[in-house]
């Protein structure tokens, strides 16, 4: 154990012993290190963006919107006037409940540097005031099949080649949306339309680097300037409103009531492209509540969202083998802990040690017992597909960063200080410097306005997770209007 800290002068009476560093109980380890650990692993996995890196964010997400622009003038399937969901972080950092195990391993430093996922609706239902109300008859909790007779006889033409078919008795034909054909659909047409872009590749374009279907998701890396991005794109079936199955999680008290509204919460949500563990993958959804999560972040403290990045880095490497935890399911604990505890003990700055040794002892215990209830339907449990032995396998690795969490933040800080090392590495060999940047497209050897950088750094950098809702002309792909929030660009 580490010697106490001596008292000061004065303070204590003759018999009085030195008061001791506040300790971890389990471990030993001293808070005060934990809390510096946990800040060293901060400032190395939260980097800071300059002006050429944000003019790159900004060249990869229009060609992107460009991208998904032609993807829509191909068949017309896709809305003329979309409405995506940008978040910050691939799909392998759990921003979204889709499974792991079918996505090829990518590593930041190695094959990315930034990595964002985007949700493109390839249907929606967006006029709905009414809880919204899904065929789960088929379907494990928290999933469900969908039925084109929602929809209008335009849209069963356009989409019924990606459906299963089922006849009924009374010679009625249903068309259910399979997430699997559209996964397909969307890949095909993706590589077919970055086909045609690289046919006639023009000046300051990205590079295109790697395309892949990863399971249901399409996973792009682009190169520009000096850095390198993942996208992973995910079609989706958007909901305005609020799904029945949740009606009664608003019904409870929950950490944000008083702080955002409850429009805010239930403005829409999302099927994924995710099956159940038993269900049929070819028309089996999930539900998804990513742009509720999007606002429900802003009501948690930095402290905590620390400890959570953290605790991320830690078991994506302890538990990846096999694939049974996902950041997701951190995700969600960390939820529940907001709701369980009083908020102005989250709020406390100097607390991101008990809050990394509390959602250790969150997981662990979700293992043992076998349960983690997903936060917005909580009869769903989201660990009750897993065998005994992976249970107990993953609750004995958990037990070996719980006895020695500095020792495991230590790696984890080594892991993202590589990783930016090789960052940086590839920059300095210009390994995508035959990639003009953004800002010497056309030959224009002026610097760019710094107020457009800025803009561009707040709009893409410091904002991310925002309803992104963008207006294409097929006519025009190369020109899209996008609006964030109620502010347009």
């Amino acid at each position: 154990m580490a010697a106490p800290l001596a008292s000061k002068a004065g303070s204590a009476g003759p018999n009085s012993k030195p008061p001791f560093p506040e300790l971890d109980f389990r471990s030993g380890a001293r808070v005060e290190e934990l809390n510096k650990l946990i800040q060293e692993f901060t400032k190395h996995d939260q980097r800071e963006y300059d002006d050429q890196r944000a003019l790159e964010i900004h060249t990869a997400k229009d060609f992107i919107f460009s991208m998904l622009g032609m993807v829509q003038k191909l068949d017309q399937k896709l809305p003329v006037a979309n409405e995506y969901l940008l978040l910050s972080g691939g799909v392998r950092e759990g921003v979204v409940d889709i499974d792991l195990d079918e996505l090829n391993v990518y590593a930041r430093g190695t094959d990315y540097d930034m990595d964002f996922t985007l949700l493109v609706p390839a249907l929606k239902l967006h006029d709905r005031n009414q809880p919204v109300t899904l065929d789960m008859r088929h379907s494990a909790l928290c999933h469900s099949w969908l039925s084109l007779r929602l929809f209008d006889e335009g849209t069963i033409s356009k989409w019924k080649d990606c459906c299963t078919i089922v006849d009924h008795i009374n010679g009625a034909t249903n068309y259910f949306f399979s997430p699997t054909k559209v996964a397909d659909w969307f890949y095909d047409s993706i590589s077919i339309v970055l086909s045609e872009i690289q046919k006639k590749p023009q000046r300051g374009m990205p590079k295109v680097e790697k395309v892949e279907k990863n399971g249901t998701i399409i996973s792009i890396i682009l190169g520009v300037g000096s850095s390198r991005m993942l996208y992973d794109i995910v079609p989706v079936v958007s909901f305005k409103g609020w799904p029945a199955v949740a009606q009664s999680w608003l019904m409870e008290n929950h950490f944000w009531d008083g702080k955002i509204t409850e429009e805010e919460v239930i403005s829409g949500f999302y099927l994924v492209p995710a099956c159940s563990y038993k269900g049929k993958k070819d028309n089996e959804w999930r539900l998804s509540f990513a742009r509720s999560e999007v606002q429900l972040k802003k009501c948690i403290s930095s402290s905590l969202m620390q400890a959570y990045q953290a605790c991320k880095a830690i078991i994506i490497k302890l538990l990846s083998r096999p694939k049974a935890i996902s950041p997701y399911h951190l995700r969600s604990m960390m939820l529940w802990a907001c709701d369980r505890l009083p908020a102005n003990y989250l709020a406390q700055e100097d607390y991101a040690a008990h809050f990394l040794l509390g959602l250790i002892d969150d997981l662990q215990h979700c293992l043992v017992n076998k349960m983690c209830p997903n936060y917005f339907i909580p009869q769903c449990n989201m660990l009750e597909h897993l065998s005994e032995e992976t249970v107990m396998l993953h609750a004995r690795k958990l037990s070996s960063v719980r006895s020695d969490p500095a020792e495991h933040l230590r790696t984890a800080i080594e892991h993202v200080k590589a990783a930016n090392r090789l960052t940086l590495e590839l920059q300095r060999r210009g390994s995508t410097t035959s990639i003009p940047s953004p800002q010497s497209d056309g030959g224009d050897t002026n610097q760019p306005d710094d107020r457009l950088a800025k803009k561009l750094q707040q709009l893409v950098t410091e904002n991310p997770g925002k309803s992104i809702s963008v207006f294409i002309n097929p006519d025009d792909v190369t020109r899209p209007h996008f609006r964030i929030d109620d502010k347009f660009f």
